[in-house]
């Protein structure tokens, strides 16, 4: 038996979209580049059973939420969020888990071949937005 509670906890905090879309709209009508759409859909293969941390020497959990940020930020109804989900994602995160040190361990015991490439693209993301949140608090 798995504990998701620390799961459950980094996707409380910010694995969702909020933004009003009101009436359902054409699948057609929103234009996503298909290597955005192919690796959003990668991403969201992710089933969130945890071998990833249970083979990862540090008890990591970045390649569970990097998956998690990553099907939600490469699509345009994504973005509106994009940098607050990452911050409250990545810090949630590392409440529970060790630390990234990129053994790959993580990759190799997804049954779902998630790549560790999403793990450099949250890690790039939540940069930007301490950056971002720096600069938005110096403006005040």
């Amino acid at each position: 038996m798995v504990d998701r509670s620390a799961f459950d906890a980094i996707i409380q905090s910010g694995g969702f979209i909020t933004a009003d879309t009101g009436g359902p709209r054409d699948a057609n009508e929103i234009l996503i580049p298909k290597i955005a759409a192919d690796s959003a859909m990668d991403a969201a293969a992710c089933i969130g059973c945890g071998a990833c941390v249970a083979a990862c020497p540090n008890g990591a959990a970045q390649l569970f939420t990097s998956a998690k940020l990553a099907h939600l930020n490469l699509l345009p109804q994504g973005q509106t969020e994009r940098w607050k989900r990452t911050e409250d994602m990545v810090e949630t995160m590392e409440m529970f888990f060790g630390s990234c040190t990129n053994y790959g361990e993580c990759q190799e015991a997804c049954p779902k071949e998630i790549p560790i490439d999403f793990i450099a693209m949250m890690n790039r993301d939540f940069l930007k937005s301490k950056l971002k949140n720096r600069k938005l608090q110096g403006q005040r």
